[in-house]
C-alpha cells in the first residue's frame, strides 16, 4: 500500500477504499429507496409528499438526484424519514435483505451477505470486541418478556378451564395443567425481575412492561417513601 498521506489525513488508498465505501453504501440505500418506490407505484413527488406529511420535507429534486447518485451525501436522518414515508424499516434501506445479496459492511473489509450485515447492524450476532452490554441485557430482557407473557397467557386460559370445565374428568386435568403454568409462569416472572434488576445496577431504564406483567416491579411510592423516612 501506497504510504503516501492526502490533506485529510489518511493515507492515499485508505481514502479512496473510504469513499469508495461510502459510495456503496449510499447507492445500497438509494437502490432500495427507488426499487420501494416503484412498488409502491409512487412518482417522486409523491414520495415528496409524504415526506412532508411525516414533517421533515425532502424536495422531489432531492430524492430524484439520491436515486441517481448525483447527490454527495445522505443524513441519517433522511434515511429515517424516507423508512417512515416508504412504510419499511430504516434498516431495511441499509441492508435490503431479499433484494440485495452482498454489502460491503464497513471500509477495507470484502461483501458479506446482507443478512449477515443487518445482524451486526442491530446487535444480533455477537461482536468480539464489544464492550457495551446493556444490548445483551435488552435482548436477554426481549426473550424473558416473551416468555414470561406466554406462560402467563397459558395460565389464564387454563384457569379458564378450570372454571368451565364440564365435569370433575376435565376439571382435574385442567387444575394439573394450571399447576405447571403456574409454575412456569412464576419463573418466568423471576427471571424477568432478573433481568430488569441487572439493567439497573448497569445504570439503564428497564423498558415498560404490560399491564398483566407490571406487578413484577415493586412500587415507585414504596422507595419515594422510604427515601423521605430516612431523611
Amino acid at each position: 500500500m501506497t504510504q503516501r498521506r492526502s490533506n485529510h489525513g489518511y493515507e492515499q488508498d485508505d481514502e479512496d477504499d473510504f469513499l469508495e465505501w461510502e459510495d456503496h453504501v449510499m447507492a445500497t440505500v438509494a437502490g432500495e429507496v427507488r426499487r420501494r418506490r416503484k412498488e409502491l407505484r409512487w412518482s417522486a413527488q409523491d414520495l415528496a409528499d409524504r415526506c412532508e406529511e411525516i414533517g421533515y420535507p425532502i424536495p422531489r429534486n432531492v430524492i430524484a438526484n439520491m436515486e441517481s447518485g448525483r447527490r454527495a451525501t445522505l443524513p441519517l436522518v433522511e434515511i429515517m424519514v424516507l423508512a417512515k414515508a416508504l412504510r419499511v424499516s430504516p434498516i431495511s434501506l441499509i441492508y435490503p435483505v431479499g433484494y440485495v445479496a452482498d454489502v460491503r459492511q464497513l471500509p477495507f473489509e470484502n461483501p458479506r451477505p446482507a443478512w449477515d450485515a443487518l445482524q451486526w447492524f442491530v446487535g444480533g450476532s455477537t461482536v468480539e470486541d464489544a464492550t457495551n452490554s446493556m444490548l445483551d441485557h435488552f435482548l436477554a430482557h426481549d426473550l424473558e418478556l416473551r416468555s414470561a407473557l406466554a406462560a402467563v397467557e397459558s395460565e389464564d386460559y387454563e384457569r379458564w378451564k378450570v372454571k368451565t370445565a364440564p365435569n370433575r374428568v376435565q376439571r382435574e386435568a385442567a387444575e394439573r395443567a394450571l399447576a405447571r403454568y403456574t409454575a412456569q409462569a412464576t419463573q418466568a416472572r423471576h427471571e424477568l425481575l432478573r433481568h430488569r434488576d441487572a439493567i439497573r445496577e448497569a445504570g439503564g431504564i428497564p423498558p415498560h412492561l404490560p399491564l398483566s406483567l407490571a406487578d413484577i416491579d415493586p412500587p415507585e411510592s414504596d422507595t419515594d417513601s422510604t427515601e423521605e423516612n430516612d431523611l
